[in-house]
């Protein structure tokens, strides 16, 4: 069992696959990204490696993430690798562009719940926010994932002022017609970017829950399914609505979770850099489990009590998520 110093048990582990992507999101790259050389990722197999340590300390749900983890040759091999371990729950999050030619073999893998990346329903402003996405591929994949059978299929948006705040109503909207849960997120200052001010563009969970108020009526909830969503249920519909709120409704007291970035990396936490490098483990001694659990058992000492996010400052935390993992 593995249990950081505050007592908080992890059981959760977000494994990020690859660093790139198809579609190059606003919120989260800078114009120009470096992506890191072969070598220096893990492979598929050591990944695999690592879910299986976790696992067997006690980790009962792995999200695999990215960059688009669909990109990655071999990805589906894993996650049928990852399926055939005794997890409560393996879940994937994608941005959906590759999700209609993929999501009847997932639900076969073993992915029970599919979360989708969507901050908008207009085409132009999708193409303006993804650099060039294509909106009707994530819509044709999000259908083919309700038609394959995943257990939930999530919508995760982003929403910043300016950009796409008046389409709250219009999302939440689109996901209740469809039987979806969806989660509105408060953006994350990881890495610095050109695209917006992030101080000027923030729109809190507060403000959207008080978009869909006047549309909708929203009923408190204790459901959770091991991540920060705080969800509500909306009234007459089987729809959930969650609110990731990083800014305004800190969620670290009760963090259940790590990141393994694909190089290898183990993220203690998503805003703090505390971290512990498993590939070094992994490479050095080859084959060796327990020097392996060993590592991850000692790296929970350095598990911080939670992040300090700071929208006033130039962010402390320079990596984006294509590497941290969404």
């Amino acid at each position: 069992m593995l249990i950081d110093r505050f007592g908080r048990r992890i059981t959760y582990l977000r494994l990020s696959i690859t660093d790139r992507c198809d579609l190059r999101c606003r919120y989260c790259m800078a114009e120009e990204m470096t992506f890191l050389p072969r070598a220096q990722i893990l492979t598929l197999e050591e990944i695999a490696t690592i879910a299986r340590a976790f696992v067997e300390l006690g980790v009962e749900k792995i999200r695999v993430t990215g960059g688009e983890p669909l990109v990655r040759r071999g990805a589906l091999e894993l996650l049928e690798e990852l399926g055939r371990l005794p997890l409560k729950e393996l879940v994937l999050t994608t941005n959906g562009m590759r999700l209609a030619q993929c999501a009847e073999r997932l639900v076969r893998a073993g992915v029970r719940r599919v979360n989708v990346s969507l901050d908008s329903l207009r085409p132009e402003r999708f193409r303006h926010i993804t650099r060039f996405g294509d909106l009707e591929r994530v819509l044709a994949g999000i259908e083919a994932a309700r038609r394959a059978g995943f257990d939930r299929v999530k919508l995760n948006a982003v929403i910043l002022r300016g950009v796409n705040d008046d389409e709250v109503v219009d999302l939440a909207t689109f996901a209740i017609e469809r039987g979806l849960d969806i989660s509105f997120i408060e953006e994350m200052p990881l890495g610095v970017i050109d695209s917006h001010d992030r101080r000027q563009a923030f729109y809190s969970s507060d403000e959207v829950r008080a978009d869909l108020a006047r549309r909708f009526t929203l009923l408190p909830t204790t459901d959770r399914t091991g991540g920060p969503s705080r969800y509500w249920r909306v009234a007459g519909s089987d729809s959930r609505i969650g609110f990731i709120s990083p800014h305004s409704h800190n969620f670290c007291g009760d963090c259940n979770r790590v990141r393994l970035t694909v190089e290898g990396r183990l993220l203690l936490c998503l805003g703090n850099e505390h971290s512990v490098d498993l590939k070094r483990v992994l490479r050095r001694w080859p084959g060796d489990a327990d020097r392996l659990k060993k590592a991850i058992v000692e790296a929970m000492a350095l598990k911080p009590e939670r992040h300090h996010f700071d929208l006033r400052e130039q962010p402390i935390i320079l990596r984006h998520m294509n590497v941290t993992g969404g």
